[in-house]
Formats: C-alpha cells, sequence, structure tokens
C-alpha cells in the first residue's frame, strides 16, 4: 500500500522543487522588462528638454533648414553670451523680475496658508466645509478668466509695484491649492501630539511652530514646490498688467525673439534652457523632501 503513495508523492515533490528554479528565471525576465519601460518612460519625456538643448546651440541657418537637421552642424556655444545682450529682451531683467515674483507669492502663500491649513486641520467651526468648498472653489478661476478684471484693478500700478500685483495674484490663485494639501498633513498628526504640548506649557502658536510644523515639513515642500512652479511660469496676468519690457517676466518677454521679419528661435531655445535651470536646482536640493510628501499620504 506504500508503494503507490511513494510513486505518487514524487512528481509532487519535484514539482514543489522546481517552483524556486521556475521564480528565479522569471525574475530577470520581469526585472529587465520593467527597466525597459521605465527608460522608455524617461526617454519620452526627456526628448523635448534635449530637443530644446540641441537646438538652442544650433546656429541660424540650422535652425532655418527645411526639413530640419535634429543635430547641429556646429556647435555654436555662444548662443548663451549673446542673449544675455540681445536688443529686444532683457534676459537679466526678465530673469531677475520672474524669482522676485516667483519667491514672494512663494513666501506670501506660506505665510498665509500655514495658520490656515493648521486651524481648520484642528478645529471643527461651523461652516467649515462650506469655507473647504469655496476655497477649492477658488481652483477653478484662472488668469485668463478674470484678465479684464485684474486690469482694471491693478492697471493704475506702476513701475516695480506691479511685481507686487503679480505677487499677490498668483498668491492668491494657488492658495487654494496649498490649503488643502497642508491641511490634509496636518490632519495626518495625532491631536495627542498639540494637547501634550499645551500641557506643558506652550501656546497654540508655539506648538504649530516648534511642534507640527517638524511633522509635516513633506507636505509644506510639496506646496511650496508646487506654488513656486506655478508662477514661475504665470502668462495670463503678467501678459495683461506689465507693459514695459525691462519689467516683464520671461514668460512674457520670451515671445520677442519671434519679429516680425526675424524670428531668433535659437535664442528663444537658449533662453529657455536659461530659465529651467533654477528650477532644476531647486529640485535637486529638494527631492529627497518632495518624494516624502508626494508619498507619504498613500503610506498613512
Amino acid at each position: 500500500m506504500s508503494t503507490p503513495l511513494t510513486k505518487h508523492s514524487e512528481p509532487a515533490k519535484a514539482s514543489s522543487e522546481a517552483t524556486p528554479a521556475t521564480r528565479r528565471k522569471r525574475r530577470p525576465a520581469g526585472m529587465v522588462m520593467t527597466l525597459v519601460g521605465a527608460l522608455l518612460i524617461v526617454l519620452f519625456f526627456l526628448f523635448p528638454y534635449a530637443l530644446m538643448f540641441v537646438t538652442s546651440v544650433k546656429t541660424r541657418g540650422d535652425v532655418r533648414k527645411i526639413p530640419p537637421d535634429y543635430l547641429p552642424s556646429k556647435l555654436e556655444l555662444s548662443n548663451y553670451l549673446t542673449v544675455w545682450s540681445f536688443p529686444a529682451v532683457n534676459v537679466g531683467k526678465s530673469l531677475l523680475a520672474t524669482a522676485v515674483i516667483a519667491i514672494g507669492a512663494t513666501l506670501l502663500v506660506l505665510l498665509v496658508a500655514t495658520p490656515a491649513a493648521y486651524y481648520v486641520a484642528r478645529f471643527r467651526f461651523p461652516g467649515r466645509m462650506p469655507f473647504l468648498f469655496l476655497v477649492l472653489c477658488t481652483q477653478m478661476l484662472q488668469p485668463t478668466v478674470l484678465a479684464v478684471g485684474l486690469y482694471q484693478e491693478f492697471s493704475s500700478w506702476q513701475g516695480q509695484v506691479v511685481w507686487v500685483a503679480l505677487i499677490l495674484i498668483n498668491g492668491a490663485f494657488n492658495l487654494s491649492f496649498a490649503i488643502w494639501i497642508m491641511q490634509a498633513f496636518f490632519s495626518s498628526v495625532p491631536k495627542e501630539v498639540d494637547e501634550a504640548a499645551l500641557m506643558d506649557g506652550l501656546g497654540r502658536l508655539q506648538t504649530m511652530f516648534k511642534i507640527s510644523l517638524p511633522l509635516v515639513w513633506p507636505g509644506i515642500v510639496t506646496a511650496v514646490v508646487f506654488v513656486f512652479i506655478n508662477t514661475w511660469n504665470e502668462y495670463a496676468a503678467a501678459f495683461v498688467l506689465v507693459q514695459k519690457p525691462e519689467l516683464q517676466p520671461l514668460t512674457v518677454a520670451m515671445p520677442r525673439f519671434l519679429g516680425l521679419y526675424v524670428r531668433e528661435w535659437q535664442y528663444m531655445f537658449t533662453t529657455s534652457v536659461i530659465a529651467i535651470v533654477p528650477v532644476i536646482i531647486m529640485f535637486a536640493l529638494i527631492e529627497k523632501r518632495l518624494i516624502g510628501g508626494l508619498t507619504s499620504g498613500s503610506i498613512k
């Protein structure tokens, strides 16, 4: 009676022993497919930037070729020097204007959104949900829709004061996103942490700055990055309000490379590369905190 059982058990044992080997064979193939897929995605998103850089080092003749060549016949690295003295566009002043407006709007949003998000997350006051809904509704409005109203409101703001107007406008349009994302992070911190700090003698503001803020840094960094990028790339409000070329940010000044008779595409792409360098540096400095902010919601 024992012989049939032995015969039937041997194939089962053999198949069970073959399973790890099969898995080891399948694992490299799966890893290769994953790496190939990830590489294709990276190339897909990097191709426009690579094309932008290649065009920025082309000569005017290479840019005008029909059909165009993807690679330049000569590396014109001097474009990165010529663009700073181009008569139609003052790249230095435009870059300064963009930086001032982006940094100012980001600081304004951070100053207003942090206590607002903390209060909304910690207190259940009457009208809390309508307030959050109203904040969310403001995200549906864009400067392009309100261009006429913005011009009537800030048309008298002349000179560098117009930068203050753009800081206020960009801060207002990015405030809702910052409040929503930051209040979600504040809500993830247990209330008992704040209650313990209050019992130890800290005030409400001290509790927010010394206890809660260090725990929600990933969320704050995430909000700051998105506000900064949105302000850096803003076009509609700046186009309507800023009339003087020396005060215009890069988004408004760059199209002047394309004149009626002369189109300096190589200089426009050169300025585009210069414009994304500060953003790349910022991402490199805060990459770890940004990834933590984007993924901590799913983990918690």
